[in-house]
């Protein structure tokens, strides 16, 4: 068996992905099992597709309802991270009504050593500081205030973990809800942005070859 992959499949193009799993595999015998609809073919392969958005699938054990059960939060976000720059989108169905992108310089690593480096590395943390404080002051303008009454935003995340992990900790950010696919792109640009609304939206799907 091989080492997992996942994929991202648009609803759209799920019935071509199912029929090329079951040509290369042989058809696969189809459950719901923990919020997926699940594949095994008799050659042992095996695919798990679920929801956007970390949704739970709980329909009947075929691929119409699985695509029929697809939908887009009624309001969510997008946050990407990285030391290099940030990219924030609000969303309202598949419309974005506010976003942000920008960048950040932030210094490569250095083969320098001794007292040099040191001074690097505090240099290099500082910048990376000041770029998260930029972000998770981005993100309030655009994603909003957390307090009480405030209801829960789900967000899409990406980028780099622990960078995404320090913005969220900003307390003015606790109505974030971070769940669903984790996007782990580039530098985010306003395409990178782009791409990563547009792929919120499709399925997350496990797969295991035999």
């Amino acid at each position: 068996m091989s080492e997992p992959v996942v994929v991202l499949v648009p609803g759209e193009r799920w019935a071509r992905w199912s029929e090329n799993f079951a040509s290369r595999h042989g058809a696969p015998t189809l459950s719901v099992d923990g919020g997926a609809l699940v594949g095994v073919a008799a050659d042992g392969s095996r695919f798990a597709a679920r929801l956007p958005f970390g949704g739970r699938y709980d329909g009947a054990a075929d691929g119409a309802g699985l695509v029929a059960a697809i939908a887009r939060p009624e309001h969510w976000g997008v946050l990407l991270v990285r030391r290099g720059g940030f990219a924030i989108a609000r969303l309202e169905g598949a419309r974005i009504v506010a976003s942000k992108v920008g960048q950040r310089h932030v210094q490569g690593r250095t083969k320098a050593g001794g007292q040099s480096q040191q001074r690097f590395a505090r240099r290099r943390d500082n910048q990376a500081r000041a770029a998260f404080e930029a972000a998770a002051e981005h993100a309030v303008t655009v994603l909003g205030r957390g307090g009480a009454g405030v209801p829960e935003l789900p967000v899409v995340t990406g980028g780099d973990r622990a960078a995404v992990a320090d913005v969220l900790d900003d307390t003015r950010l606790s109505h974030l809800r971070p769940g669903g696919h984790w996007f782990a792109v580039p530098d985010p640009r306003r395409a990178v942005l782009d791409g990563v609304v547009e792929q919120s939206v499709h399925l997350v799907v496990q797969l295991e070859n035999a």
